[in-house]
C-alpha cells in the first residue's frame, strides 16, 4: 500500500476519535478539574462569595509569597480575605489565560485588574488602575479546591498604582 494513502487512511479512521476528545478517565478528571478552576474565578469576578461554598472545601488553605501577613485557613478566611479585598478592588477583572490540569492539581496564569478604591495594606486608596498578571495551582480534593498557591508581581502592581518606589520623607528644616 502506498505510504500517503495508508497515512491518509490511518487520518480517517482515527479522526472521529480525535474530535471526540480524550475518553480516558484521567482526561475527565482534568476537564472536570478546570470547569472548577473557571467557575470559581467567575465567581470571584461576580462578587458573590457565598457562592464558594459549593466549591471551595471547608478547611482550604491558600499559600502566597506576595502577601506574606494574610493568612487563610478556611474557607470563612478566604471570604473575609475577598471582602476585605473588595473594599480595595470593587470591581475587580479577572481574565484566565492559561489553565493545565494533571491529576489533582490546574494550574492557571491570569491578569487581575481594578481601581483602588480603598486601602491596601499600609498603603491609601489612589484612584488608580492596576492590571498585573498572577498565576497559581489549585489542589482539588473531593470535588472542591483544597489549597491555593498564587503569586504576582508586587511590585508592578505597587508602581501602577504610584506607590513604588516610595516617596522620599520629607526633611524637617
Amino acid at each position: 500500500m502506498d505510504k500517503k494513502l495508508l497515512s491518509r487512511s490511518i487520518l480517517v479512521i482515527a479522526a472521529p476519535a480525535l474530535l471526540a476528545g480524550c475518553l480516558c478517565g484521567p482526561c475527565e478528571v482534568a476537564t472536570t478539574n478546570k470547569e472548577l478552576a473557571l467557575t470559581s474565578f467567575e465567581v470571584l469576578r461576580s462578587g458573590e462569595i457565598d457562592k464558594l461554598d459549593e466549591l471551595i472545601a471547608t478547611d482550604y488553605v491558600r499559600h502566597c509569597q506576595a502577601t506574606p501577613d494574610v493568612e487563610v485557613t478556611s474557607l470563612e478566611s478566604f471570604k473575609e480575605y475577598l471582602l476585605r479585598e473588595a473594599q480595595t478592588f470593587p470591581n475587580p477583572e479577572i481574565t484566565v489565560t492559561h489553565l493545565l490540569a494533571e491529576d489533582n492539581f490546574v494550574a492557571f496564569w491570569a491578569t487581575y485588574a481594578g481601581d483602588q478604591e480603598g486601602p491596601m495594606g499600609p498603603y491609601p486608596a489612589t484612584g488608580k488602575r492596576m492590571k498585573i498578571e498572577f498565576a497559581g495551582v489549585h489542589r482539588i480534593e473531593d470535588g472542591k479546591i483544597a489549597e491555593t498557591w498564587v503569586t504576582w508581581d508586587n511590585i508592578a502592581g505597587l508602581t501602577q498604582l504610584g506607590l513604588f518606589p516610595p516617596q522620599p520623607p520629607e526633611t524637617l528644616e
